[in-house]
């Protein structure tokens, strides 16, 4: 942002917060749309296709708006990382509000585990999603994105009491931890990351370059498949069996 832009922008936010100007509310909510996208291109990965990108962006919108009307630029903290809380926060809340998966996928997803377990007995080994997709007379894909789907599902149903309060400042994404880690606590952090270090090196090396491009340097499912001069719809297919893979080999070493 040039140093012109910058000027520009600080008028806006003083008249905002002096007065609360329409306009320049305006102007600061057009500038900060690209963080709703943002958010919602990266929480849409794991849910169903019935639910609708504008629900989210709604959702989205609704966060922008209440972070505008809360921010305390007298502290020192970015507007864009307080937006991104509230954004993400109001997504997840919409979506906990809503019942968006389908009874047919929870059953579906029955489905699939019974199968699982039904064939690892048969086979005395794990069993391939080819193999389960085979068995239940379904796709490959259907396996991959059932179970996400369900998992990203149980992940808003273990978070949802860390959302039923709000604190003064922002959401509350995480349960909070008071105590300082005991060295126990320090050693069984390092033996997770080393197990899940190995995990990931069984993965192809597309799988691991997707993963590494969306959760280390955020990029969207379409700008990774910029970078790999593949369609979103293939990084998409990619991530989706790479999330499966990685979720069952960590739940058998739980």
């Amino acid at each position: 942002m040039s140093k012109t832009e910058t000027i520009e922008e600080q008028k806006y936010w003083e008249l905002w917060i002096g007065s609360r100007n329409t306009q320049a509310g305006d102007v600061l909510v057009k500038k900060y749309m690209p963080l709703v996208h943002y958010h919602v291109q990266r929480i849409a990965v794991g849910l169903p296709r019935n639910v609708s990108r504008d629900d989210l962006k709604s959702f989205g919108m609704l966060g922008l708006l209440d972070a505008l009307n809360k921010f305390d630029a007298k502290r020192d903290l970015k507007f864009d990382t307080y937006a991104s809380f509230r954004i993400r926060g109001a997504i997840l809340d919409g979506l906990r509000k809503e019942d968006w998966l389908p009874r047919s996928t929870r059953e579906k997803a029955k489905k699939i585990e019974a199968t699982l377990e039904r064939l690892e007995q048969r086979y005395m080994r794990h069993v391939t999603p080819e193999e389960i997709a085979q068995e239940l007379n379904i796709s490959e894909e259907d396996v991959y994105q059932t179970m996400n789907e369900q998992f990203f599902a149980n992940v808003l149903s273990v978070d949802e009491h860390t959302h039923d309060k709000e604190d003064n400042d922002s959401h509350s994404f995480a349960i909070k931890d008071e105590q300082i880690p005991s060295p126990e606590d320090y050693l069984i952090h390092e033996e997770k990351i080393q197990d899940m270090t190995k995990v990931i090196s069984t993965l192809s090396e597309k799988e691991q370059l997707v993963l590494s491009l969306f959760y280390h340097e955020e990029l969207t499912l379409t700008e990774i498949g910029e970078v790999m001069s593949l369609s979103t719809s293939r990084i998409s297919q990619i991530h989706s069996k790479a999330l499966y893979k990685l979720k069952n080999i960590l739940e058998k070493k739980m």
